[in-house]
C-alpha cells in the first residue's frame, strides 16, 4: 500500500511504500513525543521519500542522546518525520498522525518506552526497525 502524509501546511510531505496489511504505531513516552502527541511507525522493508517545498521553513531538533533529528515545519509546527544517521546511512520513522486517507482501523497503537536504553542499543534497534531506504528531495509542488 502506498501511504501519503504531510505536515499541516504541506511544506513537508512524504510517500511510503508500506508492505503490510496494518500499521504498528508506537506512542513513545519521552517528554518530546508526549508533548507533541508523537505516534511513530516504521518498517525496515519500506521505502520512504520525503519532499520539502521550503527547506528554510524546516527546523531540525535533537535532544537527549541527540541521535534522532525531528524535522519540524516552522510554518505549522508539525513534525512528520524523524531521522537518525547511523554508520553513514539515514534511517527514519514517520508520524502516523501525519497520514492522509488511511483507515484508522488499520492502525495498531501500542505504548513504547526507551527509557534506560544506552546509545549503542538505541542505534542498533533503529538499524533493525527503522526505515532504511530514505530519500529527501526538494519539491516545488
Amino acid at each position: 500500500m502506498l501511504i501519503h502524509g504531510n505536515c499541516h501546511c504541506g511544506n513537508i510531505s512524504f510517500e511510503i511504500d508500506w508492505k503490510a496489511a496494518h500499521v504498528a504505531a508506537r506512542a513513545c513516552d519521552c517528554s518530546f513525543c508526549v508533548k507533541h502527541g508523537g505516534l511513530w511507525t516504521s518498517r525496515p522493508d519500506a521505502s520512504l521519500e520525503v519532499r520539502v517545498r521550503k527547506p528554510s521553513l524546516v527546523n531540525k531538533y535533537a535532544f537527549g542522546t541527540r541521535t534522532a533529528i525531528f524535522h519540524i515545519c516552522t510554518g505549522c509546527g508539525v513534525a512528520p518525520v524523524a531521522t537518525s544517521e547511523i554508520d553513514g546511512k539515514l534511517y527514519a520513522v514517520i508520524s502516523v498522525n501525519a497520514f492522509n486517507g488511511v483507515d484508522p482501523a488499520l492502525i495498531r497503537r501500542s505504548p513504547a518506552s526507551f527509557e534506560g536504553e544506552d546509545t549503542g542499543s538505541r542505534l542498533a534497534r533503529r538499524k533493525r526497525n527503522w526505515i532504511g531506504a530514505v530519500r529527501f528531495a526538494e519539491s516545488a509542488a
